[in-house]
């Protein structure tokens, strides 16, 4: 698959904020005396990407032809086993071959006294000039950066199931495997800069785009020496065994445990010049080898018990417990600054995290009175230990990293409808709806240093605890779909509302405050067409994210007031084809 991607990022706020009702065109208005006071800014990034994947899998099923063994008296027989297997290879692969930032600030014409009776009045032009934000002051305005990752993994389970008859003549089964997945990371970028060009100018309106004539100037590119390649590993190996128990034709016991090792490393291989942010650091400090390397070793015994009662045929009710882990990736374990485009937000790893554990709590009831219609309301829990959160760092420039803080929990409860359509009219035969929504409340508890600096003089925000981050206070969707088996055609309408998130919790910056980051909600609409072109081809049309909402970006805390605009955006709608071809042998 490859995409192109175009970002325009504008800051006009400035100048407003401090010269309310700046006109740009006036030489004589305050904001344009004052030229260097809050300049209009614009960056522009153009992203290709390409992104290739490939797989190769073995499976196979094995009957084991045994007849029935067990207890003479019947009170427990097991039948024929029953072993499944998979081996797979994957790879894959992500190019950049040439992403370009753009950075330019602009200053509006000004009338300029002069000095009497030595320099006589004049107007200073209206002006672009270059702009580097924080995260990139090292560099020129004009980045060029090559990136490629590329991942190969290998993985292999096996289960061997007994399936048996109860003394009620009810089914189960017990259950055994083992799983292995390794991962393969290579991680490699090269960036390129305009270096030692702070001095280059363009005269022209704000709308005059300097980007269109810096090719044909004369500005030196040079390489830097500042760029970080990693190679990582992670080797994920496990045994389990389970039974699916039934205790009467209405109760089911299904538990087990899963023994799991998590191997995760991670080699860095930084340039000369290379930075990066160690845990409580005010400042960046040069990387050398081996000073951000990963080494995590983790064994862990998962158990899981599932209780599925069936009072009456139509109503099913489940309740379980399961102990999971959370593993941070390797975006979260590298100390990289990523930026999807310049001036954007930043986000640098910590290889100091660890692993998260959960512990899973859930209530779900299920009303089934035919095929195709169901009826589902649920409650869940989840403790969670050491959980991976994003929080703000500003050291010199504001970015977000990940930290393992003590403890948290995270609850909610998920309503859900499904219908077939053609069971109240058969003229909507083939059609399909439902919805779902989801509320949340979660929490978690800040580190002893975060509640310490949060309530120093000066910053004065005392706080213990607050929202998890990604958890959205509520979650709607609401889907249609068709499905005719004589015609070929699927098509597919989906529209989600995802509430309030918060994406990086509160931090200090010099002595002051920084409020949590919340993405406001917003709505999304995805449209999907499949037409089968014959016993071996399909067509799939698609388009995404058709309501296209402006996404707002807050800084909110009790602390502040009311919420005060970070950034806002648009994604823009997408559209895809695709043309499949099928075979099975």
């Amino acid at each position: 698959t490859a995409e192109d991607k175009v970002t325009l990022a504008e800051d006009t706020r400035g100048k407003e904020h401090f010269f309310p009702g700046y006109d740009p065109d006036d030489p004589f208005d305050p904001g344009n005396q004052a030229r260097d006071s809050a300049p209009y800014v614009r960056t522009e990034t153009l992203d290709y990407t390409e992104r290739t994947t490939s797989t190769v899998q073995f499976s196979g099923r094995h009957e084991f032809p045994l007849e029935d063994f067990g207890a003479e008296d019947g009170f427990f027989g097991f039948q024929a086993p029953v072993l499944d297997w998979t081996i797979a290879g994957s790879s894959a692969d992500l190019k950049q071959p040439d992403k370009r930032q753009f950075g330019t600030l602009w200053r509006g014409e000004a009338f300029n006294p002069g000095i009497p009776g030595v320099i006589p009045p004049f107007f200073r032009p209206k002006e672009h000039r270059p702009f580097k934000p924080a995260a990139n002051f090292n560099f020129g305005n004009l980045q060029r950066i090559w990136k490629e990752i590329d991942e190969e993994s290998e993985q292999y389970f096996a289960n061997l199931k007994l399936p048996f008859e109860q003394w009620g003549g009810e089914k189960g089964y017990l259950k055994f495997g083992a799983f292995a997945d390794r991962v393969d990371r290579r991680f490699d970028q090269e960036t390129f800069s305009n270096f030692g060009d702070a001095g280059a100018e363009f005269e022209g309106d704000f709308g005059d785009f300097w980007s269109e004539v810096f090719p044909d100037e004369n500005h030196p590119i040079g390489e830097s020496l500042a760029d970080v390649d990693y190679d990582g590993e992670q080797d994920i190996t496990a045994w389990y065994g389970m039974i699916d128990m039934p205790l009467s034709s209405f109760l089911n016991v299904v538990g087990g445990f899963r023994v799991e090792r998590s191997e995760i490393g991670i080699v860095n291989d930084p340039e000369k010049e290379a930075t990066w942010f160690p845990e409580g650091s005010l400042a960046p400090v040069r990387l050398g080898r081996g000073d951000a390397d990963v080494s995590i070793d983790q064994s862990d015994l998962l158990p899981s018990i599932g209780i599925e009662i069936r009072p009456i045929e139509d109503i099913t009710f489940r309740l379980s417990y399961s102990e999971t882990i959370a593993r941070p990736t390797f975006k979260e374990l590298t100390p990289i600054i990523q930026q999807e485009f310049l001036g954007g937000p930043i986000f640098i790893g910590n290889p100091e995290v660890e692993l998260a554990e959960v512990k899973n709590y859930d209530l779900r009831l299920d009303y089934t009175p035919y095929e195709g219609g169901l009826l589902s309301a649920s409650w869940f829990y989840k403790d969670l230990e050491d959980p991976i959160e994003n929080v703000q760092r500003v050291r010199p420039f504001d970015y977000t990293t990940v930290v393992n803080y003590p403890k948290g929990f995270l609850t909610g409860f998920e309503f859900e409808v499904r219908q077939d359509a053609g069971r109240l009219w058969n003229r909507l035969d083939g059609f399909s709806f439902g919805a779902n929504a989801t509320f949340i409340d979660s929490e978690v508890e800040l580190t002893k240093e975060e509640q310490t600096d949060l309530a120093r003089p000066g910053v004065e925000a005392p706080m213990r605890t607050r929202d998890a981050t990604g958890a959205p206070e509520h979650l709607y969707n609401i889907y249609v779909n068709y499905d005719s088996i004589e015609t070929g055609t699927r098509a597919s309408l989906f529209y989600t509302v995802v509430g309030d998130t918060l994406k990086a919790g509160a931090g200090t910056s010099d002595g002051n405050f920084v409020p949590s980051v919340y993405e406001e909600e917003f709505d999304t609409l995805n449209a999907s067409l499949t037409q089968k072109l014959g016993p071996h081809v399909s067509l799939k049309l698609q388009a995404k994210n058709l309501t296209n909402p402006r996404i707002k970006e807050v800084y909110r805390s009790d602390y502040i007031g009311s919420d005060v605009t970070k950034r806002s955006f648009t994604r823009g709608i997408e559209y895809a084809i695709g043309l499949s071809l099928e075979f099975e042998f």
